[in-house]
């Protein structure tokens, strides 16, 4: 059984005023074509939808059954199109972030604030590793990306909300703790616990301490900032890490960031989607706050396409 949306709402139109003109005059069609919808209705379905007694059209019990379907198909369809009219005024929806796990210190924060302002909103974040992040972007299993370093492999846009400095931390008891502007050829020659090779921290760290003609002393490599805050305040050697990861930290007394000269190390945050994909009103509603609240409103936003 073929039925279509047209040929329901003109048999709806039939059954609601028991008329063929009055229907045609409704849905500004001729009568000849709305009796050759029911025909090929009535013929799809198998079985008489209308009978006339004298001058009067009534239902047939075929008919009657149809209209009930009918009914709930257009109540099924208002609230489809009252769902859509919510998302488009942002009072309903999901979003999917995926972001990096060191943007996690920051990211939720900025998703709870961004909930209060649309609480119909249903967010989904993701907290993961830069293999994990492609994948997100490539199978297109989320909405946006918040990453460091954004993928080379295939076209993304890449919208820079924020920046995303490097500094040193050192025991609070660390000799250095205690002077200014350290030139960067002291920090060279101490032990430093770093990222891994392969992630964008370290390959921003080593191409900073390279292009001022050091050479980084790793002395340990951890997959995780959290890792590399516990080696430093445990008193192993300095480390490099983002800024946003030590806020408790500095509060509690447990970590320093060292006054380095030609620090921190201005890194950025980026917005990533897939070149080819087109945002949802949520999704852009979120990018925007994320532009507004960390005051790139009102400036130059450096859009980049990447690809192979």
């Amino acid at each position: 059984m073929h039925l279509t949306l047209r040929q329901l709402n003109i048999f709806q139109a039939v059954a609601t005023h028991l008329s063929f003109t009055r229907a045609a005059s409704e849905l500004h069609l001729t009568q000849p074509a709305v009796s050759m919808q029911i025909k090929q209705l009535e013929d799809n379905i198998g079985l008489p939808l209308f009978e006339h007694l004298g001058k009067s059209l009534y239902l047939t019990h075929a008919g009657e059954e149809l209209l009930g379907y009918c009914e709930r198909i257009s109540e099924q369809l208002r609230d489809a199109e009252d769902a859509f009219e919510n998302m488009k005024s942002l009072t309903c929806g999901k979003l999917k972030v995926t972001v990096a796990s060191t943007a996690n210190y920051f990211a939720a924060k900025l998703l709870a604030e961004f909930s209060q302002q649309h609480p119909g909103i249903k967010i989904s974040l993701k907290v993961t590793n830069r293999e994990q992040l492609l994948k997100d972007i490539k199978s297109n299993d989320c909405d946006l990306v918040i990453m460091g370093k954004p993928p080379a492999e295939f076209d993304v846009e890449a919208t820079v909300f924020m920046e995303n400095p490097l500094v040193v931390i050192a025991p609070v008891n660390h000799p250095l703790s205690q002077q200014k502007k350290i030139p960067l050829s002291v920090i060279a020659n101490e032990p430093m616990v770093v990222r891994e090779k392969g992630s964008g921290t370290r390959f921003s760290i080593e191409r900073f301490f390279l292009q001022r003609g050091h050479e980084l002393n790793v002395s340990a490599e951890m997959s995780a900032s959290e890792a590399i805050k516990q080696a430093v305040s445990a008193g192993l050697s300095m480390g490099i890490v983002s800024s946003h990861t030590i806020s408790l930290e500095l509060e509690a007394g447990k970590l320093t960031v060292l006054d380095v000269e030609d620090m921190p190390i201005i890194r950025h945050w980026y917005l990533v989607h897939r070149s080819d994909k087109e945002l949802s009103p949520i999704a852009q509603a979120f990018s925007n706050y994320l532009l507004s609240v960390n005051n790139y409103k009102d400036k130059i936003i450096k859009r980049c396409s990447f690809s192979k």
